[in-house]
């Protein structure tokens, strides 16, 4: 492993699909232990960008290092091997299940050749502890019933629990409340506290700023700037959402790097 390198590092990474060209050689850089905003209109690319990261499609062209060295994601199960989790809008919880047989699920614990409840749940009540979860009424409450900002804490909690190197949200404040969005806000800082790195995408400016550490941000399949979230300000963002460029970057400042 490099220890000067990226977590992740996408080198001219290219998406076509039939005759569209989704991504266009995004040059993209994921340092360890911050969050990075990812942002874009609709139809930038958002979403074929992750889905490539997490493995669900492989790239058309260009490179992806992991840790400084060159991987090839073919599966989710590669990307998951790494150390990479997403989570995505829809969350992929079970609502007929509780909150611990969701963390757990597909990672039970065994003893004797039966279900390890007392670990499990044990590992389960930390976890949350530790990310300052305190709204949830008990660990064996159905997920069908959690508030959205709950369900998008066990899924975060279920990561940590997978020991995720890198986190990808896909818009997780999207339909939710004022508190509910102040928890799962305060959970990103949180996982970056604890040493994930941690993508979000996200629409939202007002999340985006209160918790990247950069932002990058694409346009029509392209990575138009990506610096430090200081580098920006507003205005600057919706112009490269929008037309790709900002006449407001001053000395090339926020410009792709």
């Amino acid at each position: 492993m490099d220890e000067s390198a990226p977590l992740l590092e996408l080198q001219g990474v290219s998406k076509v699909f039939g005759a569209v060209q989704a991504l266009n050689g995004v040059n993209f850089r994921v340092p360890a232990g911050k969050v990075t905003a990812l942002t874009g209109d609709n139809g930038a690319g958002k979403s074929v960008l992750i889905k490539t990261v997490s493995g669900l499609w492989e790239p058309s062209g260009g490179r992806i290092f992991w840790e400084g060295s060159p991987v090839h994601l073919h599966s989710p199960n590669d990307a998951e091997g790494l150390g990479i989790t997403t989570i995505y809008q829809d969350l992929a919880l079970c609502d007929n299940l509780d909150i611990v047989q969701n963390m757990f699920l597909g990672h039970e614990r065994l003893r004797r050749g039966l279900l390890d409840e007392t670990s499990m749940e044990l590992t389960a009540r930390k976890i949350l502890a530790d990310l300052h979860v305190t709204t949830v009424r008990s660990i064996r409450q159905p997920v069908k019933s959690l508030s959205g900002g709950q369900r998008q804490s066990v899924a975060v909690a279920k990561a940590v629990m997978q020991a995720a190197k890198l986190v990808i949200m896909d818009e997780p404040t999207a339909a939710l409340g004022v508190a509910q969005t102040r928890m799962v806000l305060d959970l990103i800082k949180r996982l970056s506290s604890q040493g994930a790195a941690v993508i979000v995408v996200s629409h939202n400016l007002n999340d985006v700023f209160e918790v990247a550490d950069q932002i990058s941000i694409l346009y029509l399949g392209q990575m138009v700037a990506s610096a430090p979230a200081a580098e920006f300000d507003r205005e600057m963002v919706v112009d490269y959402m929008t037309s790709g460029q900002s006449s407001r970057a001053v000395n090339g400042g926020a410009a792709d790097r």
